[in-house]
């Protein structure tokens, strides 16, 4: 504690209040001065009583700004509020500050039982009232005042550029208690009756302080609250205030937090645009332009481009320059911006934009030590992030995960339980390179909500594998849907929870012998059968499931023919999708288990009896004709002739396009139709027999089938129409009474043509003409 007396004056009206902008680095530099200068003998802070005890862990190194203050309700944990502290916010400077000097330190805000118990549902209130009782927003009122159409261009150049005048460490905070016991007599509690009742309980911590310590009594809050505590107001109408507040009980806790939550409003009723230039300007010693553009250099050059020291000088001279005539004391982040965008990034917003997200906002995430209080949940998670080596960053990042390692596929398996808790830290991405089942690919991000999600997830267990097994078990009591139970059943695999599958399971069995609905089931067997394919990289025994998918695979095939019958646009539609599940399943389950060979016979069975049904749509018919087609069942042939039926006179044009909808539709219909011009030219001499005033009927479903196409695909049937039929092409087409186009192949291979690559490809391959004799000897000789 500093052994120098206070100066005179000091403490002389009451208590050093000291008002400030949460967040804002000017207010943060003017409270460690005025601190050093009146070394008070309390230092009094606007934040939950609750969180005292969690005061002295700021002297821990590992406690490392931004954090944040989190209070829960014990019973309801999703009831929660968070009070961020970065390094330049003027309450964590004043905890710093108490904490070096040993001076105590106490929060007096409302208590966090009251003000969780107080917190409303919003858009509840009266929409006129809400309009009568507008929030007053302090800053901008005096930067309007001072004619500024920017309130955070007023703050810089009020405050952030100039900082407490030298000898007068009080004079910014007696200004700012002027300017704003100005508005509060305009504007009374500015839209915030709650803070009457706050106000009341400051004021009496404020009291009860004086008493203990005396009258050298330091209070860092918002300016705004700072007429209202030098305002004289008895105790007992204080009290009054105060009375039947409801409570609540609540745990409080330092959680990490992130410049990026910064830039929202959150605990303190406080956000700001641009966290990253803010701890700038906070953190340098001098120059602040200079250092800040050589920043932004670095990123751009890290991004690979051309950024010399000439563009720095430059970029200063144009920010300086830009101040002046805008008549600021200093180049703000406004100049700087328009530096770096004229100098440094050419003019492009592209680099801009990148300066902005990682420069002046940032993604800088700040650190809890162990000995943080926490919900047994987080301690369990914090052991495994350890163990797994995975360390929360607040910077996406992807993960490549490769499940035949072990340590991979813990991490796996702990991503997916998290998943199932409800701690979305790691979302599946689709991997870049092979798709096969032993590699996983996650975004990684950690959000500081994420704590309030671990805190809800706590009633589930004490540790991830126990939270989420429970968690399954009551969310497959509680499934509605059949799909539901099985997605449940694939999440259990995923996330390797053995204990929890015989219930899914049996839940599973049960829904699934209930269940009528084809589409219901047809749903359901994707995921079943995605579930049997991990038990060979994850080690997982998928025994249960095989029986259960084999008789959902059996109802789906008996049920699925009635249930395609006289449906409507959109049911048929919804049918397509759960057709081609199927087909995609049945393959799968046809591959993965044994003595069901019998699946694809008889699913093909289903497919003909789909293809052929006059009272299937005519979509459903079209997309059984190209499965078939695709699995090898049905020559070409034979899909010309089903093509020239359903594109016949007789059938109705729309009926028709949903047809060829179904046919070419989907991944791969356009190279199809490229390479089978038989097949094109029906499509073709089809659509140009559909007369006029059904034209426009049909429109819509074959844009919205060829849209899909490649571009290059469109290109290559757009000359194939164009070039038109070709003489003498295969009776193919022809015997469905349609011109027949070209193949696009010769009846015997051009040898000719062959030939001119062979110099070519000995080139590619790196052999001489005498190394290609000795390979063509070596052939001949093997094929003797």
């Amino acid at each position: 504690m500093s052994e120098a007396p206070p100066p005179a004056g000091a403490f002389e009206t009451g208590p050093l209040l000291l008002g400030v902008r949460h967040h804002g680095p000017g207010s943060a530099r003017a409270v460690r001065a005025a601190l050093d200068a009146a070394a008070p003998a309390v230092v009094l802070i606007e934040g939950p009583p609750e969180a005292d005890p969690l005061i002295p862990l700021a002297a821990d190194p590992d406690l490392r700004p931004p954090v944040a203050l989190l209070a829960h309700a014990v019973d309801e944990p999703g009831r929660s509020a968070f009070w961020p502290m970065a390094e330049f916010s003027p309450e964590w400077v004043a905890i710093r500050w108490a904490v070096e000097q040993g001076v105590p330190a106490r929060f007096i805000d409302l208590p966090a039982t009251h003000s969780l118990a107080w917190q409303e549902d919003t858009g509840d209130g009266d929409p006129e009232e809400e309009a009568e009782h507008a929030r007053v927003d302090p800053i901008a009122a005096l930067a309007e005042a001072a004619g500024y159409d920017d309130p955070e261009r007023w703050w810089e150049d009020a405050v952030e550029h100039r900082g407490p005048g030298r000898g007068e460490p009080f004079a910014p905070f007696a200004a700012l208690e002027d300017a704003m016991g100005a508005l509060r007599e305009r504007y009374g509690d500015g839209g915030r009756p709650r803070d009457l009742v706050r106000e009341a309980y400051m004021r009496l911590q404020i009291r009860a302080a004086r008493r203990e310590f005396g009258e050298e009594v330091a209070v860092v809050c918002g300016a705004w609250h700072v007429p209202a505590l030098r305002a004289k107001a008895t105790v007992t109408a204080d009290r009054a205030l105060l009375r039947g507040l409801p409570k609540l009980k609540t745990d409080l806790t330092w959680v990490p937090w992130t410049h990026r939550r910064l830039a929202r409003s959150s605990g303190y009723g406080a956000g700001i645009d641009s966290p990253g230039w803010y701890a700038h300007l906070f953190g340098a010693p001098d120059r602040p332009v200079e250092r800040w553009l050589t920043k932004v250099a670095g990123l751009l050059r890290e991004e690979d481009r051309i950024v010399s020291s000439a563009h720095v000088i430059e970029a200063v001279r144009l920010a300086d320059t830009l101040a002046v005539m805008r008549g600021r004391p200093l180049a703000g982040l406004t100049e700087t911006t328009d530096a770096v965008r004229a100098v440094l990034c050419e003019g492009s917003d592209v680099p801009l934009s990148l300066v902005y997200d990682r420069l002046v906002v940032g993604d800088v995430l700040g650190e809890v030590p162990e000995s943080a209080p926490a919900v047994p949940l987080q301690r369990d998670l914090a052991r495994e992030q350890r163990r797994l080596r995975l360390k929360p960053e607040a910077l996406e990042r992807e993960l490549e995960l490769d499940l035949r390692k072990d340590t991979d596929a813990a991490r796996g398996r702990l991503l997916h339980r998290l998943r199932l808790l409800g701690v979305g830290w790691g979302e599946p991405a689709r991997s870049r390179g092979s798709t096969g089942t032993f590699r996983e690919t996650w975004r990684l991000r950690w959000e500081p909500e994420l704590s309030v999600r671990i805190a809800e997830a706590g009633v589930w267990g004490t540790t991830v594998l126990g939270a989420a097994t429970a968690r399954a078990e009551a969310d497959a009591a509680g499934a509605r849907a059949l799909a539901d139970v099985t997605a449940l059943a694939e999440q259990c695999l995923l996330a390797g929870l053995p204990d929890a599958l015989p219930v899914v399971m049996r839940v599973l069995a049960d829904r699934a012998a209930l269940d009528t609905d084809v589409s219901h089931l047809a749903q359901a067997l994707p995921a079943l059968v995605r579930s049997l394919r991990y038990g060979d990289v994850r080690g997982t025994d998928t025994g249960a499931l095989a029986d259960v998918a084999a008789a959902l695979a059996e109802r789906v095939f008996i049920g699925l023919p009635p249930a395609c019958t006289t449906l409507d646009t959109d049911a048929a539609q919804e049918m397509r999708g759960h057709v081609d599940a199927v087909h995609g399943a049945v393959g799968l389950l046809a591959e993965t288990l044994t003595g069901q060979d019998g699946l694809r016979p008889r699913w093909r069975a289903v497919l003909r009896t789909l293809s052929q049904r006059d009272t299937v749509p005519g979509l459903l018919r079209g997309r059984a004709v190209r499965l078939l087609l695709d699995d090898g069942v049905l020559e070409a042939e034979d899909v010309a002739r089903l093509m020239g039926l359903a594109l016949s006179p007789g059938t109705p044009p729309g009926d028709a396009a949903a047809w060829v909808e179904g046919f070419v539709g989907g991944g791969g219909g356009g190279l199809l139709l490229v390479h089978d011009e038989r097949l094109l030219g029906l499509v073709d001499a089809w659509l140009t027999s559909v007369p006029a005033d059904a034209f426009t009927d049909v429109l819509p479903l074959l844009r919205r089938t060829f849209s899909a196409y490649e571009p290059g695909v469109r290109r290559t049937l757009g000359e194939l129409v164009r070039r038109g039929p070709v003489a003498g092409a295969g009776a193919g087409a022809g015997a469905v009474g349609h011109p027949a186009t070209s193949s696009g192949f010769a009846p015997e291979p051009d040898a000719g043509r062959a030939d001119a690559v062979l110099p070519v490809l000995r080139l590619l391959l790196g052999r001489t003409p005498d190394q290609q004799q000795s390979a063509d000897d070596d052939l001949a000789g093997v094929e003797a």
